[in-house]
C-alpha cells in the first residue's frame, strides 16, 4: 500500500512516517511540505528508502492533486484549520481516503478563531461542512476526522464503552500531553511545547460546546476545572484538567448522553496561570497601542514565552488519559474507565506526543488504504473504528508500547 503524509516535516507527521516505514505491507510513503531541506531531514531520520519527499504548496491545486493520485490513503498532520480544510477539499476531489488528526469536527466547524479557514462564498460554516461530507459520500471515500490522541483514542475508547451499555448517561474524557514531572519544574506554567503552541492557545481561548443536564450549552475553554488522582500503571500523581474543544464530534454523534465534556490534563498550577494570563488580556488578539505602536497581546506573549517552553536537554514528556463513562447494563449501574500513561521513547527520539498522536494516525491510515473502514463521508473515530477493528487497533498500539487499560465497575 502507498500512503501520503501531509505535513510530513513536522513532529507528528514524521512520527507517522516513522511508524509506516517499519511495516513491510507499506511499499511507498510520501511526505509533503514546502521546504526540501526539512523533508530531507525527516527522510534521513526515518532512514527508509520507501520515503519520497514532495515539495508542494497547498494552494497549488494541480500539484497537490497530481501527488495525491499516486497514493492509496492520506494522513493529515497539519497545524491549523486553513491548511487542514484546503487539503481535505483536494483529497475528496482526488478520491483519496484521508485521516486527519486535528481536533476540529469538519462536519460542524466551530465559529471561533478560524485560523484562516477559507470559507467558500455564500456558504455558512455548517453548510460548508455538509458540502464536504456530501462530496466525500458522492466520491465513495472516508474522511476519518479527528484521529490521534485527543481526539482519537479518547473517541474510540468511550465509543466502544457506549456500545457495551444498554444506556449511557455520562462521558468525560480527560486527556493531555504534559512534561515529565522533573521537566515541568523547569518551565513556566509547568508546560513544555510538544506541538503547535499557537493552536494550543486558541484552544484555551475559544468557547466550546458541552452537554449538561441533557442540553448542549456553550462555555468558556479552561472552565470546569477538576483535580484528580492518577494511580494506574504504578503511578500516583495529582493532576488537573479543564474543558477544551478536543473531541466535538460527540456532541453530534452521541446525542443520548446527559453529560459530556472533554478536558485537557495539566500539572497543578497550569490552569491557574492560564487564567491569570487571560485576565490580564495577554491572550487577546485585538491589537493595543504601546508607546505609539500597535501590537497583538498574544503575539507578544508568544514571542516571550515560546523560547522558555521549548524542550531542554534531558526533558521528556508524558501523555495521560483517564476517561469515565457511566450508564446502565442489565438494569444495573455501570462505570467504565479508560487509563493510559505513555512516556517518550528517548532511544528513538520520539516524544510521547509523537507516539500517542502519530501512531494512531498511521494505524488508521493503513486501515483506510486497505479499505477496511467501510463508512463514507466525514466520519468521526467513534463511528469508523469499532468492533473487531477497535480490538485490532488496541492490539497494534500495544505492540508499540501504548497500553490502554479498561476498568469496569458494577453497582
Amino acid at each position: 500500500m502507498r500512503i501520503l503524509v501531509f505535513g510530513g516535516s513536522g513532529k507528528i507527521g514524521s512520527a507517522v512516517a516513522w511508524d509506516l516505514a517499519a511495516d513491510p505491507r507499506v511499499t511507498a510513503i510520501g511526505i509533503t511540505g514546502r521546504r526540501r531541506d526539512a523533508l530531507d531531514r525527516v527522510k534521513a531520520w526515518v532512514g527508509s528508502e520507501k520515503i519520497t519527499a514532495h515539495v508542494v504548496d497547498i494552494h497549488d491545486r494541480a500539484g497537490m492533486l497530481a501527488v495525491m493520485r499516486g497514493y492509496d490513503a492520506g494522513a493529515l498532520a497539519l497545524p491549523d484549520r486553513h491548511t487542514s480544510y484546503k487539503t481535505a477539499e483536494l483529497a475528496i476531489e482526488a478520491r483519496l481516503p484521508i485521516v486527519d488528526m486535528l481536533e476540529e469536527y469538519h462536519r460542524r466547524p466551530d465559529a471561533y478563531e478560524v485560523e484562516g479557514l477559507d470559507l467558500p462564498a455564500g456558504l455558512t460554516l455548517d453548510e460548508y461542512g455538509d458540502r464536504l461530507h456530501e462530496q466525500a459520500v458522492a466520491n465513495g471515500i472516508c474522511f476519518l476526522d479527528g484521529m490521534g490522541f485527543a481526539p482519537g483514542l479518547s473517541n474510540i475508547t468511550l465509543g466502544d464503552g457506549i456500545r457495551k451499555l444498554d444506556r449511557a448517561d455520562v462521558a468525560i474524557a480527560r486527556v493531555g500531553g504534559i512534561p515529565a514531572k522533573e521537566a515541568a519544574a523547569r518551565h513556566p506554567l509547568r508546560y513544555m511545547i510538544t506541538w503547535a503552541f499557537e493552536h494550543v492557545l486558541r484552544e484555551y481561548m475559544i468557547r466550546l460546546k458541552v452537554v449538561k443536564d441533557g442540553k448542549v450549552v456553550e462555555i468558556d475553554a479552561g472552565s470546569d476545572r477538576e483535580p484528580f488522582r492518577f494511580n494506574q500503571f504504578g503511578k500516583d500523581e495529582e493532576l488537573e484538567c479543564a474543558v477544551t474543544p478536543g473531541m466535538p464530534s460527540f456532541i453530534f454523534s452521541r446525542t443520548q448522553l446527559r453529560e459530556f465534556a472533554e478536558k485537557t490534563v495539566r500539572w497543578p498550577g497550569h490552569w491557574q496561570g492560564v487564567q491569570t494570563l487571560k485576565e490580564c488580556g495577554l491572550l487577546e488578539l485585538e491589537p493595543v497601542e504601546v508607546n505609539g505602536t500597535r501590537v497583538v497581546p498574544r503575539e507578544v506573549l508568544l514571542a516571550l514565552i515560546t523560547p522558555r517552553l521549548q524542550q531542554r536537554p534531558g526533558d521528556s514528556d508524558v501523555c495521560v488519559m483517564y476517561n469515565t463513562l457511566r450508564g446502565e447494563k442489565g438494569g444495573r449501574p455501570v462505570t467504565i474507565e479508560y487509563f493510559m500513561w505513555d512516556e517518550a521513547d528517548t532511544r528513538h527520539g520520539l516524544s510521547s506526543m509523537m507516539r500517542a498522536t502519530g501512531f494512531p494516525v498511521a494505524i488508521a491510515a493503513r486501515m483506510l488504504a486497505e479499505g477496511r473502514i467501510r463508512e463514507t463521508g466525514i466520519v468521526p473515530p467513534e463511528d469508523g473504528i469499532y468492533g473487531a477493528l477497535y480490538q485490532e487497533f488496541l492490539a497494534e498500539l500495544e505492540k508499540r508500547g501504548i497500553v490502554i487499560r479498561e476498568v469496569v465497575t458494577e453497582g
